[in-house]
């Protein structure tokens, strides 16, 4: 089976563009293809992602699942675990550690529920 080159006709109409222009639009098709899955990365979040994130902020593997599980077991995952101990670890006047080990410890959450769900962002 032979395929039928039909090159010239699928692109006449980029045919006349120059260079630039076809460039602009080049990154005009990929920011099409992009832009929903930066909206989902935005707008969404796994504990498995929150679990990376903590670990890069220095906690360990232990301390990262108490802290997604914590943060799951208030609804507060979407706003971020990694964001919830440093909030908390500002508003505090904490080292971030030390904030996610309170956390870890039971306390602050009635704080980060008030902060993330009272709308004080």
């Amino acid at each position: 089976m032979e395929r039928k080159d039909d090159f010239q006709e699928r692109r006449k109409h980029l045919a006349d563009l120059t260079d630039e222009q076809l460039k602009e639009r080049f990154w005009e098709l990929v920011e099409q293809v992009v832009d929903p899955i930066t909206e989902l990365a935005k707008k969404n979040t796994t504990p498995s992602i929150e679990r990376s994130v903590l670990l890069r902020m220095g906690f360990s593997s232990v301390e990262t699942m108490s802290l997604v599980e914590g943060a799951l077991d208030r609804g507060l995952i979407s706003h971020g675990v990694g964001h919830i101990v440093y909030r908390m670890a500002k508003d505090n006047n904490l080292e971030i550690r030390d904030a996610g080990l309170k956390l870890i410890d039971g306390e602050l959450w009635d704080q980060a529920i008030a902060v993330f769900k009272g709308g004080d962002k």
